[in-house]
């Protein structure tokens, strides 16, 4: 036991996660290449820009994972506090584009906030759960703060106005409280309560166009010509996938530049034409893998700190993968989710590394001796 508790962390390197993320990553500059092959000169050489993406995303992700990730529970706070003061300089700083601030650029080069704020806040929320020393079940006062974590940078976010992003940042914040032991009343009371808050959301805080694509989603035949033409050829071009596929670089939806953002919002609609069901169900096999080898991680984890921050990820994951292969196949509205190292997008595939970076940090320290608590609530 005491040589186990001696091992060098990179000693317990996880292959399994890099070469699923290895795989996804060649995978997804491939479908690239095809979605922008016959597009205008602009978008043709997004698939080499990507490259370059992974290429600097993978360096950053090696780094995050060699300095120990209890380091990072020091600067928590701090973290999350600048990623605040760059949500607000969008609303200084940030070009409107297609309607929305999203974007700080310097010069050429741009990035979104909002991306790198999923991981401050689940970060943040990380460092409060490990502080807090509650194990029993935790009532609706016991998350007031950690609510107010979540919802300062969420509230931002909608204001640009981001949806998606919104409902991303959301999404991970109740993912990491459900595995809290939450009381059931408190869980009810939360439901019952977001249910009267629809309303208020549906009035006072969605934009027309927002309105728009759910109205779309629930009657997906009434504007083809409009808002639901993105969604509406997605499907299309799955359905002429078939079982096995048209072939690389075949696929007549994308090839006459039918899919609008085929490289950003519906890469999956290239892929699933190019390589059918059986293909796309290989992806979607790939997506599940990782977040049970995230959920895997989590419960491995030394600290509850280790563990919220594999859970954050995985959720992170999941929900990126969820809304976005639900938008693309019909079963949700466009809510603009990309599909994690699949879209093009510097900010995005950054992101989702410096996740993996924290996942694999994680999974290398299982075994590092710690006073801290393990897991959750042991």
């Amino acid at each position: 036991m005491i040589g186990r508790m001696l091992t060098r962390p990179r000693d317990h390197f996880d292959w399994t996660l890099f070469l699923i993320i290895s795989g996804l990553g060649v995978i997804g500059v491939v479908n690239l290449y095809s979605a922008t092959s016959v597009a205008k000169a602009s978008l043709s050489d997004l698939y080499i820009q990507q490259v370059y993406w992974f290429v600097g995303g993978g360096i950053l992700a090696t780094a995050i994972a060699v300095i120990d990730y209890r380091h990072y529970e020091r600067f928590g706070y701090a973290l999350y506090a600048f990623g605040i003061v760059l949500l607000l300089l969008v609303f200084v700083l940030g070009r409107d584009i297609r309607g929305s601030s999203r974007w700080i650029y310097f010069g050429s080069f741009g990035f979104q906030p909002s991306e790198f704020m999923k991981l401050f806040l689940i970060i943040a929320l990380a460092k409060y759960l490990h502080d807090d020393p509650k194990s029993e079940g935790r009532r609706l006062t016991d998350l007031v703060l950690p609510a107010m974590i979540a919802g300062v940078p969420t509230l931002l976010v909608l204001k640009q106005p981001d949806l998606g992003t919104a409902l991303i940042l959301g999404l991970i914040f109740v993912s990491i409280c459900a595995l809290t032991r939450i009381q059931w009343k408190s869980i009810v009371t939360l439901v019952i309560g977001g249910a009267v808050l629809l309303p208020v959301l549906w009035t006072y805080v969605l934009k027309d166009y927002q309105k728009r694509r759910i109205t779309a989603f629930l009657d997906p035949e009434k504007n083809l010509l409009g808002s639901e033409w993105q969604a509406h050829h997605a499907r299309v071009a799955i359905g002429n996938g078939g079982w096995g596929g048209q072939g690389f670089m075949r696929g007549t939806q994308n090839q006459f530049q039918f899919l609008p953002d085929q490289h950003s919002d519906f890469p999956f609609a290239v892929f699933a034409e190019d390589w059918g069901f059986f293909g796309g169900l290989v992806l979607v096999f790939l997506y599940a893998f990782l977040v049970i080898w995230a959920i895997r991680i989590a419960a491995t984890a030394k600290d509850r700190f280790g563990a919220v921050l594999a859970i954050g990820v995985g959720a992170l994951i999941f929900w990126h993968a969820f809304f976005n292969l639900g938008m693309v196949v019909g079963i949700l509205p466009v809510v603009g989710v990309t599909l994690p190292l699949f879209s093009y997008g510097g900010s995005s595939v950054l992101t989702i590394l410096l996740g993996i970076g924290l996942l694999m940090n994680v999974a290398m320290r299982r075994y590092a001796v710690t006073p801290s608590r393990r897991g959750f609530d042991d």
